[in-house]
Order: C-alpha cells, then structure tokens, then sequence
C-alpha cells in the first residue's frame, strides 16, 4: 500500500476550501509573511444597486452602494486623504472582495510617519476593538489598539464618510452607512515594514498606510470646520479669504478640507498673495497646483493639499487665498465665525486677478479653507478651544484674538521656539457634547464636540508639539456637571499624550451676569478649575480664570475685561490672556 504525503501547497489549498475566507486569509497572512492588503481580502463589502445579493458586508446580507459611493467620490482605486493619512479605496469592482475581516494577519507597509490610519468599520453591531503590533525595520515591534465604529450605528461626528442607503436582498433601506478613518502612534523615525492586524471579530479593514510626517513644515494658520450650513448658493464664483499668518516661511502650501459633506467639490484653480487691503494684493496672485494640476475634485469627507509653492510667507501679515468654485455649491464645510470679512465675486474665475473689482461680496466665514502651512521652522502649537478662542467679540479684521497676541509674543521673543500658532477655536463648542451632528446641512455650527474632533483638529494638524484646550464653559452653561467635563478633559489630556504631545490647559473664565451663568453654574465651573490647578495629567496649567476675574467678585469678569456681554473678554481682556502664559510652558 502506498502512502501519500501532501505538500505544503496542497495542505494549504485543501485549507483554503474548508474553511471560510476570514481563516484562508488569516493563514495567507501568516504563514506566506506580510502581504499587501489586497491579497487578504476576503470580504464583499459593495454592491451594484441592482444586485444586492453580490455582496454581504456583515453576515446577514446587508452592503453599501456602489452608486451612493459614486456619488461621494469614493470611486474604486482612487486616493483619499483624510486626517493627512493618503489611503486608496479598493480598486475593485462592486460584488469582488473589497476588505478583510481583521484576524491576526500581516500585512506588507512601509514607510516612516507619526501615525498609522486605517480605514475601518465594524459590523458587530456595537463598536469593535482590538490590539495588533506594528514592525519596524530594525528589529523592534509596538502595539496598537485599533477602535472601529459600527457601520449603521457608529457616530457620525467622527465618520469619515456617510452614504445614505444601505442595500440588502429585500430591497434597499434609507439608512444611513458608516465608514471612519482611525489613526494609532507609531515610533517616531522609525520605517515600518509591516502590520499585525488585531483578532476582533465583525472588524473591517479597507486600506491602511502610514501618515507621513510633516517634518519640514510648520502650521501657520488654521481653522475648524464648525459645521456644514447652507451658502450661497455659489455657481462659477470665486472665493477671496483673507487669513492671518502666525509663522512666516519660504515656501507654502494650503489645505481644503471637505469635512462632513455628502458630495464632492471643485477648486477649479487657486491661488496666494499677500493682501495689500481690502480684497486688492500687494503683487500680482501665484498659482498654486494639486498633485501637478490646476484643478482638485474633494470627495466627501477628504481633503486636499495644494503642492509646496516657492513663495514667501512673511510672519504676522494677511495673506489673500482665492479659489473658484465653477460647480454649484449650495452647502459647505465652514468656520462660521471668522471675525474678518473675505470676499466673494462676480461669475467667473477671479483667483488670479491682481484688481479686486470682480470681488462685490463679503463673507465672514472661511469656507473649505482649513490651513496654511510654511516651510522649515520648528512646529506649531494647537488651540483647542471655544468661542474666547474663536475671538467672538474681539474687532473684526484687526487679529486681536488672544492667539494672535500670543503669535506676536512668540515672534518677539527667543527664550522658546517661534512655534506657529493654530487656531482651533469654535464659537459655542463644548468639551463632551455635539452642537452640530456631524452630519447634513444644519443651521448650528458649533461644531462637533472637543473629544470628538480632537484627531482632526490637533492631532492631524502640522508639525503639532504642543496643545492648550481651553473649553469648558459652554458645557457647564447648558447642563453639564463638572464632573464630566473633568473626564473630557482627562480622555484629552490623555490621547495627545499617547501621541507624543505636550498637553496644557487653560482654568474657565467667570460669566457672572451672562444669562446662563447662574451660581450653580458657577459652583461647577470653579470645581473644574480646582481640578484643572492640582491635577497633574496635563504638563501645566494656564490660570487665565485668576488673570481676568475681578478680584472683588471673583465670579464675574474684571470690568476693563468683559466686551460688555459678561462671558466673552474684549480686545484688551484678550490681550491680557496672551499676555499671561508662561511661553516657557510651550515648550517643555
């Protein structure tokens, strides 16, 4: 009788055929080594609208549609970049596998970065997690844990994108699909090789890449997107936004961001200049590209950089940025409450015209428009805060909000680093809680809460080293105990310390005559503050409560303080804030 001995490629193929995809792709793998992604996928997650039944994303038959993607922008094989993260959507047809269910397999990476981001989704039902490890090329592995929101029920203030049908073999459903962008520390300098995925069932991985670091680049101005209201509507129009840079540099390059949006949208051309007044430059505007084009379509949820543009940024000056719409847009991504008038023309495309005739319109919000970015310099520090920040009641278009004072301190000083400084404040946001959903066109722009925009808004922000959250006044104002605004910022405190960020924090200033600042919300707020001076989980502590208060009623604003609303500091309140910090604390 003769014996038969099956080979390793046999053993694995008979393998393959009795188990399901998950276990094949898993052994694949780990036994053939790292592996691109592509190779491991063993799941379907899209389908054709007309053949819903091609396609079973979490096990009970339910798929995203191929059309609603479409619709989005998210086209197979194309590039998004999101939270500065470059990740390609599977180039796969509707009805091929498109993703892997995450099971311990190793997938092939490269690359130095400050992050890894995954584009994920869970199909649990509730949200997935799970711990994988990171290689580097020297030898050494760090663990990650990975978090996936879930598909139909995760929230949609984080989502990366929302698609409005979900297709099932009964027909398809007016329910809203998720998909989120996740992002985990790598070490720093270090060249990643390859990525263990975690064991965790219903967890799924579409794309995966290593964010690069934005060494050689430090932020000079930015703004959060607040909320997505209707505008305009604008047809073939031009937008002239004027911004005010902290850092100056030899090179530049912009960002535009179309967070929480449905659609794609156009930049048909763009271009920089310095402002000589009004919406008129100083020299005749230079044109920036995208990726070697004039041109960049957005999809929904993404972003775009323009290319590094030799042109010199003074520090502490108004640039003008112009880019024209030539599509329809009735509906943006916006930081509502800009405190400076920016301009919008007449039809056509006005982005490069040295006159400022064409532009008759003013806009005080900065649509798309979320960053200037200069080259060299030594990084630039996050302000994470609200309304103060904002510098609601502050004089409109003269930067006299307290992050430009203190810019103009740094500049003015050599015992720290003339770090660039950002902006991140939003008008009406809180520490733990929503003002605007994150999703859809909405009258309120107060933004997405602090926790849940922190990745977006400080950790994704250019060559960030340092973060003051500055928040809490709002939450307390309308409900909140000082108990959970003091877990907010504890989860703050510790996910920009996970990511390698020195965290400082800001006391809440007193509101005494505000209508919404009674005793007892006063009585939470000085809790919070007591909290914020004896805890040590931030690196240092901004007193800016014990700056502007009034010392004989330490539960109002000082007088020569208050802007006259008793909640918002004035120009010279403001002034006083940035005049206060210990620049020392900015830099450890």
């Amino acid at each position: 009788m003769r014996r038969c001995f099956a080979g390793p490629a046999v053993v694995l193929a008979l393998f393959a055929a009795l188990v399901p995809g998950s276990a094949t792709s898993a052994a694949l793998g780990r036994e053939a080594g790292p592996v691109p992604l592509e190779r491991l996928f063993d799941n379907t997650a899209v389908s054709d609208d007309a053949r819903p039944g091609e396609a079973d994303f979490d096990g009970l038959g339910a798929s995203l549609s191929s059309r609603d993607l479409t619709a989005a922008g998210w086209t197979p094989g194309r590039a998004l970049t999101v939270q500065g993260a470059r990740l390609t959507w599977p180039r796969r047809a509707a009805g091929e596998p498109d993703n892997v269910r995450a099971d311990g397999q190793d997938v092939r990476a490269g690359g130095r970065g400050d992050a890894l981001a995954f584009l994920v989704a869970g199909t649990a039902g509730t949200p997935v997690s799970g711990t994988g490890t990171v290689a580097y090329a020297d030898g050494t592995r760090s663990p990650y844990r990975l978090n996936a929101p879930d598909w139909r029920g995760g929230p949609l203030a984080t989502k990366a994108v929302a698609l409005p049908h979900i297709n099932t073999p009964a027909g398809q459903l007016a329910e809203q699909a998720r998909l989120y962008v996740a992002t985990v520390p790598l070490r720093p300098g270090r060249r990643v090789v390859s990525v263990r995925l975690p064991h965790a069932t219903g967890l799924h991985v579409f794309a995966l890449s290593v964010r690069a670091s934005s060494s050689g680049w430090t932020g000079s101005w930015a703004a959060a997107t607040s909320g997505q209201p209707a505008v305009g509507p604008w047809s073939d129009r031009t937008l002239r936004l004027v911004v005010h840079t902290s850092a100056g540099g030899p090179r530049v390059r912009l960002r535009f961001d179309n967070t929480f949006a449905a659609a794609p949208v156009r930049i048909g051309s763009a271009t920089v200049a310095v402002q000589a007044e009004g919406a008129a430059p100083r020299d005749v505007p230079v044109p920036l590209s995208f990726r070697g084009a004039a041109s960049a379509e957005i999809p929904a949820g993404a972003q775009a950089f323009s290319d590094p543009l030799d042109f010199a940024v003074p520090a502490d000056v108004n640039l003008l940025v112009s880019f024209h719409l030539p599509d329809a847009v009735s509906a943006a991504p916006v930081h509502r409450l800009a405190a400076q008038r920016s301009y919008v023309s007449e039809p056509g495309d006005h982005a490069a015209d040295g006159s400022p005739a064409a532009y008759t319109s003013v806009v005080t919000s900065w649509p798309l428009l979320t960053g200037v970015d200069v080259g060299g310099g030594p990084g630039s520090v996050v302000l994470l805060g609200d309304s103060i920040t904002d510098g609601d009641k502050s004089t409109v278009d003269a930067n006299r909000r307290w992050p430009n004072a203190l810019a103009t301190r740094l500049l003015g000083q050599d015992v720290v680093p003339h770090y660039g400084v950002l902006n991140q404040g939003i008008s009406a946001n809180r520490v733990v809680a929503d003002r605007y959903p994150g999703d859809g066109v909405s009258t309120d722009t107060g933004g997405v809460s602090a926790l849940n925009r922190f990745d977006r808004d400080v950790l994704a922000q250019t060559s960030a080293r340092t973060a003051v959250v500055f928040e809490g006044v709002n939450d307390v104002r309308w409900g909140a105990t000082a108990e959970q605004v003091i877990t907010g910022l504890r989860e703050l405190a510790a996910r920009g310390h996970a990511r390698g960020l020195r965290m400082l924090a800001a006391t809440v200033l007193p509101c005494e005559g505000e209508a919404r600042c009674t005793a007892a919300v006063d009585a939470e707020r000085v809790a919070i503050n007591a909290w914020l001076r004896t805890t040590g989980e931030f690196d240092g502590v901004l007193d800016f409560d014990g700056v502007v208060r009034d010392p004989a009623h330490p539960a109002r604003l000082l007088p020569a303080y208050d802007s006259g609303d008793h909640l918002h500091p004035g120009d010279t309140g403001l002034a006083a804030l940035a005049g206060s910090v210990d620049l020392r604390l900015l830099a450890g």
